[in-house]
């Protein structure tokens, strides 16, 4: 499917991710209409001065994923939703599961069934690497949210097609460790969780172009994986700053040492096109063969795990360190 005279709806619109994937396609395609939802009203505000060169084709609605009744009158007549909306901050999530579980499970059904209800044409969800086996309480979330769209897309994929992309780290993003390094690394001390501990990375353009090739390539149903490289912690903290000590914390609550894009559960149904892995349905009425048809240069793998402590491809201080530098 293409962007060009559609109605978009990006949930979570006034985020690091939704403000710089709305500023793609604004540059990019010729949209119909754009609309923006969240709930954060000083967000709102600067980000309606900035988008205002596009006029009246750029809606910005103050609103929570938690509000059936107000996600059920924003998804009325789009043709594209982009769901970025969500309850991410891992330590908060531990102390307020209730909360998380309101925003990523609760407000993803809420759009779900909206979505249904309007017959949107294409339904595309952000979830992470911590949905691959979880041990935390932000993974827990979005693992349900994985499994409601695609539950969604067996029960509906007919009228309206639901797939997920699945992120690693995004290269210096807010809440990273990067950013807080640079922040303490004048104070000649860094805290490190764990030198050893490995994380998958991409940067900001390649986590739009993982959104781009789900709606434009996705058959529905489908778990869409970047191949992504990885780094260590403590070659980040090198890289930001050499002479300071290293001081060495240990992993917060419910912290991976390496996180997992394949798990070894779903690489038996996980094929690859591209630069992408995609991580097959087992509900619905499409088969493996169907999936690699539609993905015209996709093949079957073998694949145990796709682990960011055993990866084959990893950052080098020095990739880190020009990564920073064009931050």
């Amino acid at each position: 499917m293409t962007l060009e005279g559609k109605n978009v709806l990006i949930t979570g619109g006034t985020g690091s991710f939704g403000k710089a994937y709305a500023r793609h396609i604004l540059e990019n395609y010729n949209l119909n209409k754009l609309v923006l939802f969240s709930r954060d009203e000083q967000k709102h505000y600067v980000q309606k001065r900035e988008f205002s060169v596009w006029g009246d084709k750029v809606q910005l609605v103050i609103g929570d994923i938690r509000d059936r009744d107000k996600v059920f009158e924003v998804c009325r007549g789009m043709d594209v939703v982009i769901h970025s909306a969500a309850m991410k901050h891992m330590p908060m999530a531990e102390e307020h599961p209730m909360e998380a579980i309101k925003t990523n499970v609760l407000g993803s059904q809420n759009l779900i069934d909206a979505c249904v209800f309007h017959k949107v044409k294409k339904v595309v969800a952000l979830s992470t690497d911590k949905a691959a086996l979880p041990i935390n309480v932000y993974g827990g979330t979005k693992l349900l949210l994985e499994r409601l769209f695609i539950t969604a897309n067996a029960q509906h994929g007919e009228n309206t097609s639901f797939a997920v992309v699945r992120y690693a780290n995004v290269f210096g993003s807010k809440g990273s460790v990067i950013p807080l390094f640079m922040k303490l690394k004048d104070s000649g001390e860094l805290p490190i969780t764990h030198p050893e501990m490995s994380r998958f990375s991409i940067t900001m353009d390649e986590g739009i172009a993982l959104i781009q090739f789900a709606i434009e390539r996705s058959l529905g149903g489908e778990i869409i994986v970047p191949i992504a490289p990885s780094y260590k912690v403590g070659d980040v903290a090198e890289a930001v700053c050499p002479s300071c000590e290293k001081k060495i914390i240990g992993p917060r609550v419910a912290e991976k040492m390496h996180e997992v894009l394949v798990s070894e559960f779903e690489a038996k149904q996980t094929i690859k096109a591209g630069h992408y892995y995609l991580i097959l349905p087992e509900l619905g009425t499409k088969d493996t063969d169907a999936y690699i048809k539609h993905y015209n240069n996709a093949r079957r793998v073998a694949l145990n795990e796709y682990s960011s402590g055993t990866n084959a491809d990893w950052l080098s201080i020095e990739d880190i360190r020009r990564m920073i530098a064009q931050l």
